[in-house]
């Protein structure tokens, strides 16, 4: 009976992978953050243009070299490497990347990391695609310093505008609406935040997030739709940390609302698509960890 019992329990013993997966080893997955080695591998067939700024203002897809500069300089402690330094400075493209034509794109996202204070006085314009001659660009990634006091690190308002097919301005902030909160990533002169805007051109929502999270006003990003959905108009020229009234003889207008950037920019990556939420969360984490 005992004899027969054995080979009855034994029978029975289930099999611990039926389907015959295959083996996984934890060393796969060590020093990863979400299965990715580094920040290059995230939605790589879609990234259009980078900027390391490791010892370097060149965009690195296309080895574009600025055409002109000032207050700028190569710090060491970047997010990866080295960062790009500004003290009242900027970086001018005069270039028609093939990456920004009017066919190339129509969907995008715009990911940088960025050490920045409020000043109580000016606008920053973190990143334009500029349109020559003109005051607004075909993508604004404008930060409101000029809405708080320097002392203020907890609170920063990001108002990023495109320009629409009628040749309007379409918006989104991080502010508080209706039951929506005010939420912002921290920032400071030595704090590397994660921004982000991205552009569906098949929705025409426009969103914003800071630090991994979404922050943009929801009642907000429903502004790109019909003909005012994002136009990526030519020519159209690149600047960081200004537009063309910060530039010498570049000036378009007599508003003075912005002025050149004192902070630092990192890993600047364009997409020209939206990068689902989790791999936006990705580049977040993947920042904090050094990839």
């Amino acid at each position: 009976m005992l004899a027969l019992a054995a080979v009855t329990w034994s029978s029975c013993k289930k099999d611990g992978n039926p389907n015959k997966l295959p083996s996984v080893s934890t060393d796969t997955y060590v020093g990863k953050v979400d299965g990715f080695n580094t920040s290059d591998e995230v939605y790589p067939a879609n990234l259009v243009a980078y900027w390391s700024f490791d010892n370097t203002a060149n965009e690195k897809l296309s080895s574009t070299a600025p055409t002109t500069s000032a207050g700028n300089t190569f710090i060491a402690a970047g997010v990866r490497g080295q960062a790009l330094a500004l003290n009242s400075g900027y970086l001018y493209y005069a270039t028609q990347f093939n990456a920004f034509k009017v066919t190339a794109l129509k969907s995008f996202t715009v990911s940088a990391w960025v050490q920045i204070l409020n000043n109580g006085s000016k606008k920053t314009m973190l990143f334009q695609l500029a349109r020559p001659g003109i005051f607004n660009g075909n993508i604004n990634f404008i930060l409101e310093t000029n809405s708080r006091a320097a002392t203020v690190t907890d609170a920063i308002t990001i108002h990023p505008t495109f320009t629409g097919q009628n040749g309007g301005t379409q918006d989104n902030l991080n502010t508080a609406n209706g039951t929506f909160p005010f939420l912002s990533p921290k920032i400071g002169a030595n704090v590397w935040a994660h921004m982000v805007i991205t552009y569906d051109a098949a929705t025409g929502i426009f969103q914003i997030w800071g630090n991994g999270v979404k922050i943009g006003v929801p009642a907000f990003q429903s502004r790109g739709t019909g003909n005012t959905l994002f136009n990526s108009f030519e020519p159209s020229e690149v600047i960081f940390g200004g537009n063309y009234n910060v530039i010498p003889g570049k000036t378009v207008s007599t508003d003075t609302s912005f002025g050149a950037m004192t902070g630092s920019i990192d890993e600047v990556r364009i997409y020209n698509t939206v990068l689902p939420d989790a791999y936006i969360i990705s580049l977040y984490k993947l920042g904090l960890a050094g990839k």
